[in-house]
């Protein structure tokens, strides 16, 4: 047996429609007929939207062809009259005036409200007592939200899976760049060694070349000051030769201290003395410490690499007389050091950098200034050596504050 899927709709408007057509045809009052017509709406409202079958032969339907079988359904109340000797109109769509009978084929939307929904039918139930007209719709229009809720899981391993790519490249870039810099700084570092160590070998190639002159080995002070140049060139070519040698010993193993309980005060003297005499000569140093005979446990030998660094530092990067001032004071149980010099300072950027391996300045004429980029990589090891830090404070054009933080023991 066929059903439309409104067969229980049927049967009980049948039932409800005779006493209520009797009631309404009985009233004269128009509050009483018009609460009566709004009762009587109500109920074919409510039973055909609870009763009717079609909705689930619809999804039944769409399940065995493999559609989507989850839809909404909406109800438009086209026309309701109850019948007897007259007709009395109990509910008209304010569109069905405006437009022709569905049987006619052209279809029009009710309302902007049914646009976006599907009509499936147009119904007409007709009995002794009434004549109801309707129009069943069925709206996908939440299929988006179901389709994104059954694929939100993919959904979210794909950003996640973008996320983890993103984070990768940025990583990837970032250890590329590291490298690019890495590989900048040794190139660097090639050359300005090259340049260091062409300095003394020149200078001992002409010294050498002089020796064979006759007159000078006829003047034997000719020959002394000749063979004490060759003897300094070579110490700095030795020196220059050791610090190479030191890297590569620093990065194989951890610093091996040989630390002394020393006074503190009489160690930073002998090396501002000796450093005043060598190649600070020109540097005015002022010393503002006083320790008071306080003795503090160093590695004598790195301890003076360090305050001669800075020192040097301070001499070679300024344009115009040198002048450091150098003091000292305790905090928290704990030697403080700060060198603090009148050159062409460091901007932010390269303050980051300064401590690096290899690393020099950009700003300014820098090759105006020779080096190696290891001077302020020393005193940065040297120092976490010793358990301590060195911090930076500076400015283009202002100076700079090295302070350099040691524990007591």
């Amino acid at each position: 047996m066929r059903t439309d899927g409104f067969d229980t709709v049927r049967l009980l408007l049948r039932n409800y429609s005779e006493q209520a057509n009797k009631e309404i045809h009985s009233l004269k009052d128009p509050k009483d007929i018009y609460a009566k017509k709004k009762e009587i709406l109500d109920y074919f409202t409510n039973v055909v939207y609870k009763e009717q079958d079609l909705s689930e032969l619809l999804s039944s339907f769409f399940e065995r062809w493999g559609f989507e079988k989850k839809f909404k359904f909406t109800i438009a109340i086209i026309d309701l009259e109850m019948i007897n000797n007259d007709t009395i109109p109990i509910y008209q769509n304010e569109g069905f005036l405006n437009r022709k009978r569905p049987n006619t084929g052209v279809r029009t939307s009710l309302s902007d409200n049914f646009k976006e929904k599907i009509m499936v039918n147009w119904f007409n139930l007709e009995d002794n007592n009434y004549r109801f007209i309707f129009e069943y719709y069925i709206d996908f229009s939440d299929k988006q939200k179901v389709i994104l809720k059954e694929t939100s899981v993919f959904l979210a391993m794909s950003i996640l899976s973008i996320l983890v790519v993103v984070i990768i490249f940025m990583i990837t870039y970032k250890n590329l760049m590291e490298e690019k810099r890495l590989s900048d700084l040794k190139t660097d570092f090639i050359n300005n060694m090259t340049h260091e160590l062409k300095t003394p070998l020149s200078t001992i190639t002409v010294a050498g070349k002089t020796l064979e002159m006759k007159q000078i080995r006829d003047d034997d002070a000719k020959i002394l000051e000749t063979a004490k140049l060759i003897g300094k060139q070579s110490v700095h070519l030795n020196q220059l030769i050791n610090m190479i040698l030191e890297i590569s010993m620093w990065e194989r193993t951890q610093f091996q201290l040989d630390k002394k309980t020393v006074e503190i005060e009489e160690i930073m003297n002998d090396v501002i003395d000796s450093f005043k005499s060598g190649g600070g000569n020109n540097a005015s140093i002022y010393k503002k410490y006083n320790f008071g005979g306080a003795k503090v446990d160093l590695d004598i030998v790195y301890f003076t690499t360090l305050l001669n660094n800075l020192l040097s530092n301070a001499v070679k990067y300024s344009e115009k007389q040198p002048v450091i001032d150098i003091e000292g004071f305790w905090q928290d149980n704990n030697i403080c050091i700060k060198v603090s010099d009148n050159g062409i300072g460091i901007n932010k950027i390269d303050q980051k950098h300064i401590f690096d391996k290899f690393y020099r300045a950009s700003t300014g004429n820098i090759h105006k200034f020779k080096g190696l980029g290891l001077g302020l990589y020393y005193v940065k090891k040297i120092t976490e050596a010793h358990g301590g830090d060195v911090t930076v404070s500076s400015k283009p054009g202002k100076g700079s504050i090295f302070t350099v933080t040691l524990p007591k023991n």
